[in-house]
C-alpha cells in the first residue's frame, strides 16, 4: 500500500521523468547483489596489477627484490657495485693532411680503476700513439691520463690519473686459472660511446691463442659470447663473485660488431705485469741474443732444409750467450739477399723452446713471455738431419724487435 500510495503521489504529480528515475532506483535496488559483483570483479583485476585499454592489456607490476630472478639479481648486484670502477678513456692521435697539417683523430675504449692511487688497467692498443688521453668517470668528471706503462707483447697498458683525494671504486683482481668453459660472466664498457654498459654471457672457450700487434701472440685468450664491442677494449671480464678475471680485448666479426666470439686476456697476465710496468714502464723479458729468421717456402727449397717450419739462426751475437751455450749461426760464406736483408745460411734452426714448438718469431715471443733475462730455457733445434737440445741462457730483450 505504501509502495502504491507513492507512485500514486509521483503520477498526480505529472512527473513523467521522476517516475522513470525511481523506476530506475527501485531497478538499482533490486540488482544491487549483481553491482556487488561487478565491484569485486574490478578489485580483482586491480589487484593483478591489470589495467584496461582499450587496444591492449598492460600489467603494471613493481620491480622489487621479491619478483625478480636469483639471475637478475645477480647481475644488478655485480653491476651498481663495481660500474663506477669502470671509466672511459679518449685518446687523441694526430695524422697529417696533404698540406701537412695536423688532423686530430679521436678514439675511446675503457678501462679499470685499480687502486685509490688513480691506476688504470687497459689495452694498448685503445692508447697506443696517443698524444693526449682523457679519463672520464662515472659521475661525468674528467681528467688528464698519463701513460705510465705498457706492454705490448700482451696488449696492455697502465695509465695514472690524479684523483685529487676523491674516493674511488675499484674492482678487485680474482684469478683466470681455474676457470672453466661455461661460467658465467659479464663484461663492463664503453661500446660505441654508450658508458658503462653491461653484457652478460659464459665463458667459450680457453687458452685462444689469438695475434695481438704484429707478431704478438696471446697463447691463453679466454673466449666469451657476452657481448664485446668497439668501445669495450680495455674493460673488466668479470666472474660471478664480482672478480675481475679478464681484460675484454678484441672481437672476431665478419660485420664489425658482436657475433658472439669475444676475447679477453687472462687477469693472471695483467698481474704478473703490472707491477713492472708501474715501476719500470716497461716488462724485461728475456731473448736470445741472435739474428733470427722465420722459414718460409723459397727459402727451404733453395736451401734444400730438412724441415719447413722454424727459426734459421741466421748470425749469434760474437761472445753472447747464445754463442756460448753452443748455438751455431750460418756460415759468413753463404749469404743470400732476401729483399733489403742478408740471410746467412747454414745455421741452426730453433724447432722448440721449453716444450713448445716454434714455428715462427710469433710463438718464439710467446715461448719466452714470461722469462726473464738470465734465465735458462731449454731449446731443440736441427743442425743439419740431427735433433739437438741445449741448455741457453737468456740475454736482455731489445726494444722494438722485427
Amino acid at each position: 500500500m505504501r509502495l502504491y500510495s507513492l507512485r500514486h503521489l509521483l503520477l498526480t504529480a505529472g512527473g513523467t521523468l521522476i517516475t522513470f528515475t525511481l523506476l530506475g532506483v527501485l531497478l538499482g535496488f533490486i540488482s544491487l547483489p549483481t553491482a556487488k559483483n561487478t565491484l569485486t570483479q574490478k578489485e580483482a583485476y586491480a589487484s593483478s596489477n591489470l589495467t584496461a585499454n582499450p587496444y591492449f592489456e598492460e600489467r603494471l607490476t613493481p620491480v622489487t627484490q621479491g619478483n625478480l630472478s636469483s639471475d637478475e639479481k645477480e647481475n644488478i648486484e655485480i653491476y651498481q657495485r663495481l660500474n663506477e670502477a669502470v671509466v672511459n678513456i679518449t685518446s687523441v692521435t694526430y695524422s697529417y693532411n696533404w698540406f701537412l697539417e695536423p688532423v686530430p683523430q679521436q678514439g675511446s675504449g675503457s678501462g679499470s680503476i685499480l687502486n685509490q692511487d688513480g691506476y688504470v688497467l687497459t689495452n694498448y692498443h685503445v692508447v697506443a700513439d696517443a698524444e693526449m688521453l682523457t679519463i672520464t668517470l662515472a659521475d661525468g668528471t674528467e681528467y688528464e691520463g698519463k701513460l705510465i706503462g705498457a706492454d705490448p707483447e700482451n696488449d696492455l697498458a697502465v695509465l695514472k690519473f690524479e684523483p685529487k683525494g676523491k674516493k674511488l671504486v675499484t674492482i678487485p683482481l680474482g684469478s683466470s686459472q681455474k676457470l672453466l668453459v661455461g661460467n658465467k660472466v659479464l663484461a663492463i664498457g664503453n661500446p660505441f660511446g654508450l658508458e658503462r654498459t653491461l653484457t652478460t654471457g659464459i665463458i667459450s672457450g680457453l687458452g685462444r691463442p689469438v695475434k695481438v700487434n704484429n707478431n704478438y701472440i696471446v697463447r691463453e685468450m679466454i673466449q666469451t659470447d657476452a657481448s664485446i664491442n668497439p668501445g669495450n677494449s680495455g674493460g673488466p671480464l668479470i666472474n660471478t663473485r664480482g672478480e675481475q678475471i679478464g681484460i675484454n680485448t678484441m672481437i672476431y666479426s665478419t660485420s664489425g660488431g658482436s657475433i658472439g666470439i669475444g676475447f679477453a686476456i687472462p687477469i693472471d697476465i695483467a698481474k704478473r705485469v703490472i707491477p713492472e710496468l708501474i715501476k719500470y714502464g716497461k716488462v724485461e723479458r728475456g731473448w736470445l741474443d741472435a739474428t733470427l729468421v722465420q722459414l718460409f717456402p723459397q727459402l727451404v727449397q733453395y736451401a734444400r732444409l730438412n724441415v719447413d717450419q722454424g727459426l734459421l739462426i741466421s748470425e749469434l751475437t760474437p761472445g753472447g750467450l747464445a754463442e756460448k751455450a753452443g748455438l751455431r749461426g750460418g756460415n759468413k760464406s753463404q749469404g743470400v739477399r732476401y729483399r733489403n736483408s742478408i740471410i746467412y745460411l747454414g745455421g741452426d734452426i730453433i724447432v722448440e723452446v721449453d716444450g713448445l714448438k716454434i714455428t715462427s718469431l710469433s710463438d718464439l715471443f710467446a715461448a719466452l713471455e714470461d722469462n726473464k733475462p738470465g734465465e735458462f730455457v731449454k731449446i731443440k733445434v736441427m743442425r743439419g738431419t740431427n735433433l739437438l737440445e741445449l741448455q741457453v741462457q737468456l740475454s736482455r730483450r731489445p726494444r722494438n724487435l722485427y
